[in-house]
């Protein structure tokens, strides 16, 4: 295990589970975002996202979940997304041992070629659970959206007396429309299943205020961390990969260098071209 710290923000490489239970208090965490290995074959860095068989991914996801429960203030809130296969077990484990609040959907558009045979999977499930149902944060007024009827038809409410404009603005709904992030988006890392910053946004700003500290135990490219700072919050990120983790160190700004490399972010083809051409047009 790796612990690197700075200014309110810890990143760990090693073993989620058990850096959780050995480095983390229980009750001491505000928000909980959870984007795990989904079990569905991809390459995280040389490390397939497989178990043997399905039972084996559940029970494992299962301690987990209850040491992310254990962790959570008590009134803390807790994320979760998974595979839209899993997600259904997922939803029957936790329903004895959290309030499940809202059950999300993260719609986005494929530009791929998606399935022949049956419908193409276009959106992936998210969890919104709370200790408390009674004692939570929701900070309705820093995520408010268009409200398009009333903004854009301005139709009129004839039930109120007396009759007003509907609202132009509301709290989302549970279908949120996010693009995945692509090769050529700023934001993009080297990750096979990098999450929005848009995403995480929406999820800090309502379930968390500044000063509380967010864990993610599956980092990845550390954009929960990396939004977490932005927005005034503390973290905890975690993550296995080296690879990984050295893009967390630069993106929350705990370290320029690791073990004598500096820290840059991976300069992508159409940037390399565009560098050639520049150099190409000084000759001229």
């Amino acid at each position: 295990m790796q612990k690197f710290e700075n200014n309110g923000h810890k990143i760990y490489q090693g073993d989620a589970l058990e850096i959780m239970k050995t480095e983390i208090m229980d009750n001491s965490i505000d928000l909980i975002f959870v984007d795990p290995p989904y079990n569905i074959g991809k390459d995280f860095d040389g490390k397939k996202d497989k178990w043997e068989n399905d039972i084996d991914y559940l029970e494992w996801s299962y301690e987990w979940l209850k040491i992310c429960i254990k962790k959570l203030k008590h009134n803390g809130s807790l994320y979760v997304m998974t595979s839209t296969q899993f997600m259904p077990y997922y939803d029957i484990f936790l329903q004895d041992r959290i309030n499940i609040l809202s059950r999300i959907i993260w719609a986005y558009d494929s530009s791929g070629v998606q399935a022949k045979k049956h419908y193409g999977s276009l959106y992936e499930p998210i969890l919104f659970c709370v200790k408390d149902k009674n004692n939570y944060t929701f900070n309705t007024e820093d995520i408010l959206v268009e409200a398009k009827t009333g903004a854009k038809r301005k139709l009129i409410d004839y039930r109120k007396n007396p009759p007003q404009p509907y609202n132009t603005e509301k709290v989302p709904g549970n279908v949120w429309d996010f693009a995945r992030v692509r090769y050529r988006m700023p934001e993009y890392e080297n990750h096979p299943s990098q999450k929005p910053i848009a995403l995480l946004e929406r999820i800090i700003k309502a379930s968390s205020n500044k000063g509380d500290t967010v864990l993610d135990p599956f980092s990845g490219v550390f954009t929960t961390s990396h939004v977490a700072k932005k927005l005034g919050r503390n973290s905890i990120g975690i993550e296995l990969s080296e690879k990984y983790l050295k893009t967390g160190l630069r993106r929350v700004g705990i370290s320029t260098e690791y073990k004598g490399e500096i820290l840059e972010k991976e300069i992508r083809t159409f940037e390399t071209e565009k560098i050639e051409k520049a150099a190409i047009l000084k000759l001229f």
